[in-house]
């Protein structure tokens, strides 16, 4: 044994996870049971892990004790241990899990924690639910042996700046033959968690459904099982209630909302297997995150697999839950999984389940479905992009904020169509509010024509492939032409404007396109301006200039020169074709046209101080200055 092996080494935390534990010492959180359903989490976690390795190391679980976990109250010193018998840690496993949060948006989720009114259920979510004990404890030991070795460590902190780690005492190693052992030694304030009831409480509450057996360890009396330590998907649904889905779904998920969607069934057949899925009610901080998965547990006659099998596809990512195989082998490794063509008839046949259970919740429960469609409905949308087999069934799903104010449905919009109206006309755009004034919307407007409003970011590329609806073509207001002409206007205001004066058309698009060169494609009269002078549009064939915008952003693809399209009937044009062709004010105006029109679809002028230089120059002379 060296001397490194003996000292006690002090390290320092991760920057993230220090100010973690900040938040955590000083939090002013009122639910902190979640200390207690956290640390039996990770104590199942660690029992699967061994289950899961034992399958092809038999010898690694041994002929000792049932894999469960313990909970050992002890008022004289003031402690409280949650112990288990699992896959136990290394040294290095120690520094690694308990002193750093090896996963991207670290300092995103403490920044939002900081923020967050349920910054508990934050911490589930984010898998550092270990940390929530420095709620309760001034100082916590964790004592580990990993299954198949004979080195025993013991990690302190007292949630400061660092940590200690060094070679567990005799004492220590003799008590701990394998697994983790945490010992909390709580605040004053904290005493509570060591009565008997409070702890039953809370794993009555919270960790019932955990699949090991919990034994509550007193100070006198034998250990007794305080958990059901059941598998509820496979229990039928008649024998089951609410309040069990409830918190089935809040210890599968980390969570403390109520799920808004529960499916629970069983397949039987060629293959068979247990299904108990849930759709959350609110939305995680990082559902956005690039390398975020699905979260659905897979287990293989009870036994937990992974929860890294991608069983449904992305777009169903918020969804949590467990399928549980009856057929597909224990020793399957996660590699063999992805190719594993059992397991991807399972993925198929159960996504198709889900999208028709959320056709059903949306037809029979329209105040739950929108709860899902408020929190996921950018996600789902991603479905459209992605999975043509069920295109058609998520546009049906799919609800839109439109012009009349209200989240529609697409069979909605088609059932108000105007006279002679054959396609579904949408925008898309970074904010609602600047869509609603987009002059794009105008002659629509003119004629009561209900639009989409679309600002998530996935509009812009599922809206980039040809798409119909119920055999209704879905037509961008800011993309080709734009023919409203057989659709009646709605009052004699807009009929009246017909008899305006308007520029000439040939003349003036020549002197526009003299003027701009080849700072656009192309310049046309407009048939969707009825107030405005002037707006931007991109040709038909190719990319959506909100798609070129997201793109440009990711340094991808290249940018278009859009088309100018002009309003004949407005002053400003009027004037150009009035003024000398190639004077400056001609150009001057020309270029206020282009440039307005890309200020009212979100962008800079090209030169901003030329443009502000012009713009005072055209008023000062319309001023008569």
């Amino acid at each position: 044994m060296t001397t490194s092996d003996t000292a006690v080494h002090t390290q320092p935390f991760q920057a993230e996870v220090s100010e973690l534990l900040h938040l955590m010492v000083h939090a002013v959180y009122s639910e902190t049971d979640i200390f207690l359903r956290e640390l039996i989490s990770n104590a199942s976690d660690a029992c699967d892990k061994l289950r899961y390795e034992a399958i092809a190391s038999p010898d690694l679980l041994g002929e000792g004790d049932a894999l469960k976990i313990r909970i050992i109250p002890n008022k004289s010193v003031g402690t409280l241990t949650v112990a288990d018998n699992g896959i136990g840690m290394e040294r290095q496993e120690l520094i690694d899990h308990l002193g750093t949060i090896a996963r991207s948006g670290t300092k995103a989720f403490v920044s939002k924690l900081k923020e967050a009114k349920d910054g508990l259920g934050l911490i589930g979510q984010f898998g550092v639910g270990f940390y929530s004990a420095f709620m309760v404890a001034e100082k916590i030991d964790v004592v580990s042996r990993r299954a198949g070795e004979s080195d025993v460590w013991t990690w302190t902190s007292s949630g400061g700046s660092g940590f200690e780690i060094a070679r567990a005492s005799d004492e220590d190693a003799a008590r701990v033959a394998r697994g983790t052992e945490i010992v909390l030694h709580l605040k004053d304030d904290a005493k509570k968690y060591l009565e008997t009831y409070e702890i039953e409480r809370i794993v009555g509450a919270y960790s019932d459904n955990i699949l090991f057996p919990i034994e509550l360890v007193p100070g006198e009396g034998e250990p007794r099982q305080i958990n059901s330590a059941s598998a509820l998907w496979q229990r039928s649904k008649s024998e089951l209630t609410a309040d069990d889905y409830k918190k089935a779904y809040q210890q599968i998920a980390s969570a403390f909302d109520d799920p808004a969607m529960t499916l629970h069934y069983r397949a039987e057949g060629r293959y068979s297997y247990a299904v108990l899925l849930f759709a959350p009610s609110t939305k995680p901080f990082d559902l956005f995150e690039p390398n975020r998965k699905g979260r659905v547990k897979l287990y293989v006659r009870r036994v937990f697999i992974t929860d890294d099998a991608d069983l449904l596809p992305g777009y169903l990512r918020f969804i949590r839950g467990v399928v549980d195989s009856e057929d597909l082998p224990l020793n399957i490794s996660r590699e063999m999984l992805q190719n594993n063509p059992q397991l991807a008839q399972i993925r198929k046949a159960v996504a198709t389940r889900v999208v028709s259970e959320l056709e059903s919740l949306a037809e029979k429960d329209a105040e739950n479905f929108a709860k899902i469609w408020d929190a996921f409905g950018a996600v789902l949308k991603e479905g459209i992009y992605e999975d043509f087999e069920r295109r058609e069934k998520l546009l049906a799903l799919s609800r839109f904020t439109t012009t009349s104010g209200e989240k529609r449905s697409l069979r909605q919009v088609i059932a108000d169509f105007k006279p002679n109206q054959t396609e579904i006309y949408y925008l898309v755009g970074d904010s609602i509010e600047r869509l609603k004034s987009n002059p794009r919307l105008e002659a629509a407007t003119a004629r009561g024509i209900e639009v989409l409003l679309l600002s998530d970011p996935v509009d812009a590329f599922w809206t980039s492939m040809p798409s119909e609806f119920d055999g209704k073509p879905l037509k961008s207001l800011s993309q080709g032409d734009l023919n409203l002409d057989l659709i009646p206007r709605l009052d004699d205001e807009d009929e009246a404007k017909k008899d305006e004066p308007e520029a000439d058309e040939a003349a003036t698009i020549a002197v526009i396109k003299a003027a701009l060169g080849e700072r656009v494609s192309d310049v046309k009269a407009s048939t969707r301006l009825t107030n405005s002078a002037s707006c931007l549009v991109a040709d038909s064939q190719g990319p959506s200039r909100e798609l070129e915008r997201i793109l440009a952003q990711q340094n991808r693809g290249m940018k278009t020169k859009p088309i100018l399209e002009i309003n004949l009937r407005h002053p400003l044009v009027s004037a150009i074709t009035k003024a000398q062709a190639g004077s400056s004010d001609v150009d001057d105006l020309s270029l206020l046209l282009l440039e307005q029109a890309q200020i009212l679809d979100g962008e800079l002028p090209e030169d901003p101080a030329a443009f502000a230089a012009r713009l005072n120059r055209l008023v000062l002379q319309g001023l008569g200055g």
